[in-house]
């Protein structure tokens, strides 16, 4: 079985991130959308929250799974038995830390390889920081999260 890793903070999920792993499964067995404990970060939702998100976004594909982690990401995906790590890019300006990353897992996984996935046109601007912001000033995310995400998020920053 090939096995992939999308590793992330997922905070929260959105629908850039499912349309690349959903897509990720055209060239893999499975998927695992993987959460990182985001130790350098202040995640809005923690680590079990932004996990529950991830796993009720993905019900509805039986090839991705999703699962939590810390430390190094390559000895996650060697835990994991999977061959490959997928990356989405949404810009250029994505590009330089993504490669940077690459080249540092390969350095110290060989054996693992990296795939980079560009999101479709719709979804490319997409981001949860962007998605955080807006849901931050009351805007709608409706169109960039699924239904589950929006409502968390409307409850996080619900008026006083």
């Amino acid at each position: 079985m090939k096995r992939a890793i999308y590793p992330g903070t997922f905070d929260p999920i959105t629908l850039g991130h499912i349309d690349v792993a959903h897509r990720a499964t055209r060239m893999f067995d499975e998927v695992i959308i993987a959460v990182a404990a985001a130790s350098s970060k202040t995640p809005l939702f923690d680590l079990a929250e932004r996990t529950a998100l991830a796993e009720q976004a993905v019900l509805d594909y039986p090839r991705i799974r999703v699962l939590s982690f810390g430390g190094l990401l390559v000895d996650f995906v060697h835990e994991q038995q999977a061959c490959a790590i997928v990356r989405g890019l949404r810009a250029v300006s994505d590009f330089e830390f993504e490669i940077q990353m690459a080249a540092v897992n390969r350095r110290l996984a060989p054996d693992i390889e990296t795939v980079f996935l560009s999101p479709t046109e719709d979804l490319g601007f997409v981001s949860s920081s962007i998605v955080r912001e807006l849901a931050r000033l009351h805007g709608t995310v409706a169109t960039f999260v699924p239904e589950h995400v929006a409502l968390a998020l409307k409850a996080r920053f619900k008026r006083a």
